[in-house]
């Protein structure tokens, strides 16, 4: 599944496949899409996260059983973060919900959604109406310590202002949008879900005003604040503990599916750990080893060139008891040394929406 704004974008962009979308890895240079994510404002198409649509009487009985977050008083002013779990506690996706009048709207982590659709139809034991919206919706975003400004030229001061995770219906250029307060870098974060008819439009008035950043730009500032990339981190057989993705799962809800196996994995206490870490010039393969004395103690989950820090930054799976900041291990001959998160500080936490 190729962006509806492909057309649009420069000569010369890189595609890369994600699951089952081509999505912009970059337009130009990732280090220089960073900075401008970093330091003002960045436009982002992420018409690689499908939108699937939750109706019928019993919409939100089954959103709340397939979701691991409690989304039952989930109203249209709101929307949240949730994993989809299957029955043995692996993680499917990871859900933006966003609560709607007549049910739930799910915006799935980019190229999930064939997987994460699926997966809902498979459960359907409701009968609720599960619609596909991506021909009809697309997601454009806005990230950057002054991405609020970018807000208020395009549509709205008002809006900037929003509470995290607000929703608001309103008018862009005569069309209808669903507009919210999210974000996923730490810096200041905005999304607006948008007709394709009008998505060019918007794509091109947004860069009047901020600079494009592709999916490199984007997974780079998420790994320095610490926000879950599914697809780097959910590796076959780790539980939600495992990953650091506890805070997207209620245990305390009665019921969703993967509850048992989440609640077992929290009980036995057992298993790895995920921690950052920097170190070296060469950025080592997911799955190398990490030794501490010698000694094997995890794998390396995902690493990349780290713009923010100007050195390799990843993330490792490794003993429970040795998850911890401060700590030095050796990758691939090399030694690094462990983080706490966030990794860098982002600049939007210290500007403020004027």
């Amino acid at each position: 599944m190729a962006t509806v704004l492909a057309n649009l974008h420069p000569e010369g962009t890189v595609y890369g496949e994600v699951g089952d979308s081509s999505v912009p890895l970059r337009f130009s240079e990732s280090a220089d899409e960073y900075r401008v994510l970093r330091e003002r404002a960045a436009v982002l198409d992420l018409g690689g996260n499908r939108l699937i649509e939750i109706t019928g009487p019993a919409a939100v009985d089954f959103a709340q059983r397939l979701l691991a977050r409690d989304v039952e008083y989930l109203t249209s002013e709101r929307c949240m973060m949730s994993l989809v779990l299957d029955e043995s506690g692996q993680v499917v996706d990871q859900v933006l919900a966003f609560g709607r009048e007549n049910g739930i709207l799910l915006e799935s982590s980019c190229g999930a959604g064939t997987r994460l659709l699926e997966h809902l139809e498979e459960h359907n034991d409701e009968g609720v109406v599960i619609t596909d919206r991506s021909a009809d919706l697309t997601v454009l975003a806005l990230e950057g310590p002054y991405a609020w400004g970018v807000v208020g030229r395009l549509i709205d001061g008002e809006l900037a202002s929003l509470p995290f995770e607000s929703v608001v219906e309103t008018e862009w250029n005569g069309t209808e949008i669903i507009f919210a307060r999210t974000g996923f870098t730490g810096e200041y974060g905005y999304q607006m879900i948008v007709p394709i008819e009008s998505a060019a439009e918007l794509w091109c008035q947004a860069l009047e005003h901020a600079g494009a950043a592709g999916q490199e730009a984007l997974e780079l500032a998420m790994l320095e604040v610490r926000q879950p990339i599914p697809r780097h981190e959910a590796t076959a057989g780790a539980s939600v503990i495992e990953i650091g993705a506890n805070w997207l799962v209620d245990v305390t809800k009665d019921e969703f599916v993967g509850r048992e196996a989440v609640l077992a994995a929290f009980e036995s206490g057992q298993g790895r750990r995920t921690v950052g870490f920097t170190g070296g010039e060469a950025i080592p393969e997911a799955g190398a080893r990490v030794l501490a004395g010698g000694q094997d103690i995890g794998e390396v989950v995902h690493a990349v060139r780290s713009a923010g820090l100007g050195a390799t930054l990843g993330l490792a799976r490794v003993d429970a008891e040795l998850a911890a900041a401060g700590l030095e291990f050796t990758v691939d001959g090399v030694e690094v040394t462990t983080l706490t998160s966030p990794y860098i500080v982002p600049k939007s936490w210290s500007i403020p929406i004027i």
